[in-house]
């Protein structure tokens, strides 16, 4: 998993409630188990008008001023229904870097940590600032010091100092399960060979 310590990139906001898994990638796009290729459906029936083509020119994500930003606003308990992990595959194959959020669904929050996105709790007053930046400002996202810093000021954050530890570090559960290589290697040294 790539590393997560100052990121810096630009901000889009979509600050709806209740984003669901379902509205983030739809139920038809989860036959692939690749976690690559779910970007282009990511907010598939926002994004797109109903012959699922053509982009809905309405939709934030679709503006040209929009269209390499980062760092999601969202409103309150995003990621909310199903635990869909590819939900997560999907913001991460699309570009984000991270989400901010009034709040998170407990699984969806675990399944972005999971997948090297870093989900930001921030309340609502902090998000409408955030909202309103220029599309073109960017911001700076500060892991080991829990810091947003922008133009309209500074913000800490929270976040579990193990799952800090595995972002800053770019551990997955296979790096930590590496971390312990030199171990495992003497355990299975000394262990009869069963099945030779």
């Amino acid at each position: 998993m790539e590393k997560f310590t100052v990121y810096k990139g630009t901000t889009v906001p979509i600050m709806n409630d209740n984003i669901d898994t379902d509205q983030i990638i739809p139920k038809q796009f989860l036959k692939s188990t690749d976690k690559t290729g779910f970007g282009k459906n990511m907010f598939f029936e926002w994004r797109y008008l109903s012959d699922g083509e053509t982009e809905n020119p309405d939709f934030i994500l679709n503006h040209p001023e929009y269209r390499q930003a980062t760092i999601l606003i969202a409103g309150d308990n995003f990621g909310s229904g199903s635990s869909r992990e590819h939900a997560a595959w999907a913001i991460k194959d699309y570009g984000f870097h991270a989400v901010i959020a009034g709040s998170f669904s407990d699984i969806h929050y675990n399944n972005e940590l999971k997948n090297g996105i870093l989900p930001i709790v921030q309340p609502l007053e902090t998000r409408e600032l955030l909202a309103s930046l220029s599309a073109d400002e960017t911001i700076e996202i500060d892991l080991p010091n829990q810091t947003i810093k922008t133009s309209k000021g500074n913000f800490t954050f929270e976040i579990d100092a193990e799952w800090k530890r595995k972002l800053v570090d770019g551990l997955d559960d296979i790096g930590i399960t590496l971390e312990f290589e030199e171990l495992i290697t003497a355990y299975e040294a000394k262990r009869p060979a069963y099945w030779q």
